[in-house]
């Protein structure tokens, strides 16, 4: 679906278009068509994203998936609020966003996802194993952390719950930025994605 601040079928919206909070983090672009990729959606896919933050992800599937739901969950208020006034700006009307902790928020939705998509968090081990449960057979989901400790836990997780087709990708993407009267390339914060399906 296209929308007048962003007309175009693509995903990759720029950052500087979505209203942010300070301290509150947000998957930059190139990180995020990583992600989006890696979740290999459907139009009509039902999404999970634990950990919204901004509500990038929320915007930007709920866009490519007309036909299908994204739930946005995140626990503190005002971030939940910011989500809101993204899918406001961007038009999207097919995100439904659950303010709590998962996984214990996550005990009243009825529909299962088939796409399940947690973005970093403390209790991400539990957090997994409870959408594993609830994840369609043939679905995908796919974790991000930031650091060897998330990475650890999330690939413990992945064994432990048998997830198929494991994919684990490292980001490493540098942007030209101004810095006075020179231009030069800037890391963007690397983040590692690992994806898989749930085929029984």
């Amino acid at each position: 679906m296209q929308t007048p601040i962003w007309p175009y079928i693509t995903p990759g919206i720029s950052d500087d278009l979505f209203e942010r909070l300070p301290g509150i983090p947000m998957s930059k672009c190139e990180v995020r068509l990583l992600m989006i990729g890696h979740l290999r959606l459907r139009a009509n896919s039902i999404l999970w994203d634990i950990g919204a933050g901004t509500g990038t992800i929320p915007v930007e599937t709920g866009l490519m998936c007309p036909n299908g739901r994204v739930v946005a969950i995140e626990r503190d208020e005002d971030v939940a609020e910011l989500i809101k006034i993204n899918c406001q700006k961007f038009g999207v009307k097919n995100v439904e966003i659950i303010v709590g902790n998962a996984p214990e928020c996550l005990e009243t939705l009825k529909e299962a996802p088939d796409r399940i998509c947690i973005e970093g968090g403390r209790s991400v081990k539990e957090i997994l194993e409870f959408c594993w449960q609830r994840l369609a057979i043939g679905g995908r989901v796919i974790a991000t952390a930031n650091t060897l400790e998330g990475l650890y836990g999330i690939s413990e997780g992945f064994a432990q719950l048998q997830v198929r087709n494991v994919e684990v990708v490292q980001s490493s993407v540098n942007r030209l930025e101004a810095r006075g009267t020179r231009q030069t390339f800037a890391a963007v914060n690397p983040i590692f994605i690992l994806s898989g399906e749930k085929l029984e």
